[in-house]
């Protein structure tokens, strides 16, 4: 036997070397043995010329020849007794001759070999996934022709099942009756398998080593890597392995050309087997592995084998009509059990042994169905222990019943063995349900689990609540949910950290929790992981942080009470002393449990599951802007092309939900939709549906009818929206003339904290007129294009020399007018909303137009100062010029909330990412002629400036038809004075033209306008075009997107324009900062609910949310009716 200190080596997985090389597996033939016959004893029929272990005379050694005494009183060959063990010579790989599957791995082993060695090999060394499910086929071996419909059993029923589960299918592993059955079949579904992602099915062969045929190609002391092993004719009792099997196990009694060798070590295998568990956490998994056997046809002799498997409580599924012992057991247990096969485990508890009249109609069946077999008691005794365990025995009629609800049949036998296995404490159902979730077979959950005849308590569904989550399970979510699970009770802080620390290695999210923030934001974060290194709340709500950006405050900072610490450093510090420490807040109740779930299956790009935890969370709207943010901000850091695509579709799939749930609560009810769309949310960090749109970049929300006409109230504010631009212009001028510009109605989409106090007429109208956005839009663009006069007056008229002569009056009040543009922009900066000022300034940065505004400020003050002296005055002004084309360039933005212009600007800012890609092409080819053509009209010339313009600036100006011939033909006359004198050329006289290549200097400029003019400005056009056709058709989308930026920033700026605006500034300081007065227009963006207004709100969201699942749902249910309408008629 193997070394004890070894064997526990190889059972822990800890062996020096694992491959595929021979040097890796070196160790093997110190574990496994072989085994040889060592006595020979005379066969009587063979004339001694043979053994009783099928070897021939010549094959024995002299020692097993040689004892003719012990030998002549043995009558019976025996392998413990008659043969010895050496080490193993066969293992390695095999290569079948002429088949272009992958290697397979092999065995020899000794049949009392132990089966926890065997299985580490398999599923550690030789890299076989451990099994959800092992069915072993007994049975149905020989040369007997298998029938069709067990074929087709085989094929669509077992693999079929098989792959689904994961699961290993032992058989014989010969090219022979079932065995080669099996083997086909894998090979069919592996071939036509859809996806890699799918469980692969193993197919184990487990074989005796002295029946395989060609066995000694094979053999090789040092291992085979691989053994090339051709397949010949072979001989009656003589079988090939079969190339279509993953492994073999070649079981070595020391006999030779003999069946049943295998049988005891198959039996422990499988045993051993049983008892291992599976799930989801490994070796400490859920369930046991559950261990099927599945007899088609068999001899006599297996009967033996069945009631052995029995008495350890091993469910059998018996193949009725197959033939042999399988027929035999199918009539016995049918026709004379007094009650249905499958029945519950308590009705045949009362039944104390087998009466006189049940033994008698047994012994009728085994004469009949074994009529040569002499030992008919021995027969008889087993059948009817096997009767006293008819609950572990499903029978089934696959000729009748068919191959597609063979799954079903494989669980309800596995499920009705594991009721008689629980033990007293235990649920008799938790077992079953557990083997339901790791088969993901939730209809058979539904159907035999959750009918409504069983209780299920909290505990019972805890463990597997856990396994469906981990394992993308979302039906059993729900049904877990529907059935008795409180998610109050089940998701606490602890709970949710391990849900992240199962996340799979290799992940976009894996690498956002343990590598990525530690780079970017500080090895601070390190503190926030256990010993083992698992995600905390802190880790996460830095990842959401990542993602969200500043939309909306911290996640989790409640949970580790860390809401009202403003300043990040210190939160970082107090959240690492917590996590020191015991960590109390992880038995805690999630408050928001929903929607933490949502996020984690986000975060994962789980699409089923994540919907399903849409569906349960409130907020429905903001819900799924939420998972759209975070999905199109994953999909940016993404690395692999499929996951990406799977990313931006599920976010597409978000917004189309917010989208539709928003249209009908719009059609329900208009101002409570407006409501919805700028309350405040508890749940995402106090943000509004709004804010989170556009952070998400939510074009097709933003779309929307409702939003839209929320928009464009809040623009107008208390004025109708039909009155004409020219009497908002009158009125700046004289109020007075134009009384009926505005009307008295309120803004009647947002609830007002507060009712507005009583005013004289005229001032009321005042107010409401300078308090609408559209007042303060329209002054700032009269006020700008006055700015942009003054700018040009003074650069063209009235720019004064530096001091004492001037600046002049004009140039002073154009300085104080970009003061009022600067401390315009520091407010909307530095004092708007509740952020940080690093938050702040980098939303201001994000924006294009913010960026235009900070580029013209610091070029006038460039300009400023450097015209302020003589000797930099030149150059200020040249600054001043290229910094008023920048002020005229912002006037693009204020036009971009015009219904015809604002589309076509978005074009323009498209065609422009085109024009770069062009320039690129054309910088390369203008830069290639123009070096060519200067060399080759100029020998020498040093002057770098005429360098430049003849190389880079001439070869532009031919694209427009400005082509000076005469310089660049010799045959053209050229009245320009040059000269040969190097000294000359060198002080900055015109070199001559070089005559002898002028011919190639006009090829070039064919070919070169022949491609600048001809193919890349028409592949200009070309973009342009598509760019045009693809934008044209959502311009409109991207207009109303881009609207809501410049409602937001003219509604939060105060009436006046630069430079009255000084006047506002005063005003609001003294307001906000002396007077203490609040703001009211910030409620026409931010509301924020209490109590039961919120409640209200939330309920009546949830039930347009399922008014809106419930027609979807019945919109697929009449197409699949539909479907499967038409399949009928077919």
């Amino acid at each position: 036997m193997p070394d004890t200190g070894v064997t526990l080596n190889i059972t822990n997985g800890c062996v020096p070397f694992s491959g595929g090389s021979s040097r890796a597996q070196s160790w093997i033939p110190k574990i496994f043995k072989k085994r040889v016959c060592t006595t020979f004893v005379e066969d009587s029929f063979s004339n001694g010329a043979l053994c009783q272990c099928g070897g021939a005379r010549d094959a024995h050694g002299s020692v097993a020849l040689g004892d003719y005494f012990s030998t002549a009183i043995v009558n019976h060959w025996d392998s413990a007794q008659h043969s010895s063990e050496y080490p193993t010579d066969a293992f390695g790989e095999v290569q079948f001759a002429g088949a272009s599957k992958r290697h397979s791995h092999f065995l020899r082993l000794s049949w009392d070999t132990s089966p926890s060695m065997v299985y580490t090999l398999m599923t550690i060394h030789w890299g076989l996934s451990a099994p959800n499910l092992v069915v072993s086929v007994v049975g149905g071996e020989g040369r007997t022709n298998v029938k069709t419909w067990v074929r087709e059993v085989l094929r669509q029923g077992l693999v079929k099942a098989s792959q689904s589960t994961g699961a290993w299918i032992l058989t014989a592993g010969l090219r022979e009756g079932v065995g080669r059955c099996v083997g086909e079949a894998v090979r069919d579904h592996a071939t036509a398998a859809s996806s890699v992602s799918l469980n692969k099915v193993v197919a184990l062969g487990i074989a005796p080593w002295g029946l395989v045929h060609n066995r000694q190609q094979l053999v090789n002391p040092q291992g085979s890597f691989p053994a090339k092993y051709y397949v010949q004719n072979t001989t009656r009792d003589m079988c090939c392995l079969d190339n279509n099997y993953q492994a073999f196990l070649l079981v070595d009694d020391g006999s030779v050309g003999r069946r049943g060798g295998d049988t005891g070590f198959r039996a422990k295998l499988e045993d051993y087997i049983s008892h291992q568990r599976t799930g989801i956490w490994g070796e400490s998994g859920s369930i046991d592995i559950p261990v099927l056997c599945m007899l088609i046809s068999g001899e006599a002799n297996l009967l033996q084998r069945v009631d052995l498997s029995l008495k350890k409580k091993m469910p059998w599924l018996v193949l009725a009509g197959s033939g042999g012992l399988a027929d035999f057991l199918s009539d016995v247990l049918e026709n004379l059990a007094p009650a249905p096969v499958v029945q519950s485990s308590s009705e045949s508890d009362s039944e104390a042994g087998p009466s006189v009249d049940l033994k008698d109609r047994v012994t009728e069946r085994v004469k009949k169905y074994f009529p040569s077999e002499a030992e008919t008691d021995k027969l008889v005794e087993q059948a009817l222990s096997i009767y006293q365990n008819r609950d572990l025995i499903t029978i089934y009629h696959g000729e009748q019943e068919g191959p597609n609800e063979f799954d079903r049949v494989l669980l309800k036998t596995l499920v009705g063995a594991s009721k008689h296995r629980a033990s007293v404490n235990a649920s008799p159902y938790s077992e079953e349900l557990k083997l339901a979730v790791a088969w993901n077979r939730v209809d058979i959950a539904k159907s035999e689990l959750f009918n409504g005849d069983i209780h299920w308590r909290y505990d019972d569904l805890e463990e597997s609540m856990t396994d469906a989550l981990i394992n993308d399970k979302p039906q059993f979510v729900r049904l877990f949910t529907e059935n008795g699970l409180n998610i109050l009770d089940y998701l606490t802080y602890g709970r949710l950290e391990s849900l992240y620390r199962s996340v799979a290695d290799g992940t976009l999210l894996y690498y956002l929790l343990h590598r990525h923030l530690l780079e970017r934001l500080g090895t601070t974060v390190s503190t926030a992981t256990n010993q083992h290194g698992s995600p905390s709340k802190k880790k996460v709500s830095r990842v959401l942080e990542l993602l969200m950006g500043d939309v909306c405050k911290p996640f989790y900072y409640d949970a580790l009470g860390l809401e009202a610490i403003t300043s990040k450093r210190r939160a970082l510090r107090r959240a690492s002393k917590l996590l020191r420490g015991e960590c109390l807040y992880r038995d805690n109740r999630c408050l928001f449990p929903w929607v933490s779930l949502f996020i984690w299956a986000v975060l994962q790009n789980r699409s089923n599951m994540a919907t399903f935890f849409w569906e349960m969370a409130g907020e429905s709207v903001l819900s799924a802007l939420g998972g759209c943010k975070i999905l199109r901000e994953l999909s940016k850091m993404e690395i692999e092309t499929e996951t990406k695509l799977s990313m931006k579709e599920l976010a597409q799939r978000f917004e189309n939900l917010a989208h539709d749930i928003f249209s009908s609560c719009y059609r329900s009810n208009e101002s409570r939709s407006f409501t919805l769309l700028i309350r405040q949310s508890p749940v995402w960090g106090r943000t509004t549906c709004l804010q989170m749109g556009m952070s998400a970049d939510a074009r097709l929300f933003f779309s929307h009818d409702g939003v839209q006409s929320l928009l464009s109230q809040i623009w107008w504010g208390d004025m109708k929206r039909s009155t004409n631009v020219w009497k908002l212009v009158l009125t700046f001028f004289c109020p007075i003339l134009s009384p009926n510009a505005y009307s008295m109605t309120f803004f009647s989409g947002i609830p007002h904290s507060h009712s507005p106090p009583k005013r004289p007429f005229i001032v009321s109208r005042w107010r409401q007129f300078w308090f609408a956005p559209v007042t303060a839009f329209l002054g700032n663009v009269l006020m700008y294009f006055l700015f942009l006069l003054l700018f040009a007056y003074v650069l063209l008229v009235d720019f004064k020399p530096p001091p004492p002569s001037g600046p002049a009056i004009t140039e002073y009040v154009l300085y104080f007018w970009v003061f009022t543009i600067v401390c315009e922009e520091i407010r909307e900066t530095f004092f708007l909303g509740t952020m940080t000022w690093r938050q702040r300034i980098r939303v201001y940065i994000q924006d294009v137009w913010n960026k235009c505004d900070l580029i013209a400020i610091i070029l006038f003050i460039i300009g400023l100062i450097c015209r302020m002296f003589h000797w930099s005055y030149g150059f200020g002004r040249d600054v001043l010029c290229v910094d008023y084309m920048v002020f005229t360039l912002r006037l693009i933005h204020i036009f971009a909330i015009h219904k015809q212009l604002g589309p076509k600007i978005i074009i323009v800012g498209k065609m422009m990412k085109d024009v770069f890609f062009f320039l690129f092409f054309l910088g390369v080819w203008l830069m290639a002629y123009g070096v060519a053509n200067q060399a080759l009209l100029y020998s020498y010339d040093p002057q770098l400036d005429r360098i430049f313009r003849r190389v880079f600036y001439r070869p532009y100006l031919h694209i427009f038809g400005q082509i000076p011939v005469e310089e660049i033909d010799v045959g053209k006359q050229w009245d320009m004075a040059c000269t040969h004198n190097v000294t000359l050329i060198e002080d900055g006289a015109e070199p001559c033209r070089t005559l002898y290549s002028n011919w190639l200097v006009v090829i070039l400029l064919v070919v070169y306008l022949l491609v600048t003019n001809i193919l890349l400005i028409n592949l200009l056009i070309a973009m342009f075009s598509y760019t045009f056709s693809e934008v044209q058709a959502n311009s409109d989308i991207y207009w109303k997107f881009q609207r809501y930026n410049l409602v937001v920033q003219y509604h939060s700026r105060p009436s006046l324009a630069p430079p009255f605006i000084i006047l506002s500034h005063l005003n609001l300081f003294i307001k906000r900062a002396i007077r203490k007065v609040p703001s009211v227009k910030i409620h026409h963006f931010v509301l924020q609910l209490r109590g039961k207004q919120a409640n209200r709100l939330m309920t009546w969201e949830t039930i347009q949310k399922e008014d809106f699942l419930t027609a979807q749902a019945k919109i697929q249910k009449s197409s699949d009716s539909e479907r499967l309408k038409r399949m009928s008629v077919r």
